[in-house]
């Protein structure tokens, strides 16, 4: 059974930053691909950052130049680098793992860990 835990939210000021992870049970290396997602109220759960196994990364237009997604290995953790933050960012912020793109695959949620950006 793969657990994944998510750590590091909480309260920080327009402009801030703050820096997520999330624990993996398994092995990190052995999932397709690890991605962050956030979801506010009425909204859709959105995923905004997402790292492959080979390495490459992605990232939606809303974070792209202050959000940097990674991975460290000797953890076996998988990183959030929040920069600039605003206040729209405020939200639930879940860790997600692929075991691969095919149908057989399986995905696994964390709990999220809140984030709120606000004076």
């Amino acid at each position: 059974q793969v657990q994944l835990v998510e750590s590091g939210g909480g309260l920080v000021q327009p402009g801030g930053s703050l820096r997520l992870s999330c624990a993996t049970s398994g092995n990190m290396l052995g999932f397709f691909a690890m991605a962050w997602y956030r979801q506010v109220p009425g909204k859709e759960r959105e995923l905004f950052a997402r790292i492959i196994r080979n390495g490459n990364t992605n990232y939606a237009d809303s974070v792209k130049g202050r959000f940097t997604i990674s991975r460290d290995n000797a953890k076996n953790t998988m990183e959030l680098q929040m920069n600039s933050l605003k206040p729209e960012g405020t939200a639930v912020y879940y860790c997600s793992a692929q075991t691969s793109l095919a149908v057989e695959g399986r995905t696994y949620w964390g709990q999220g860990t809140q984030v709120t950006v606000s004076s």
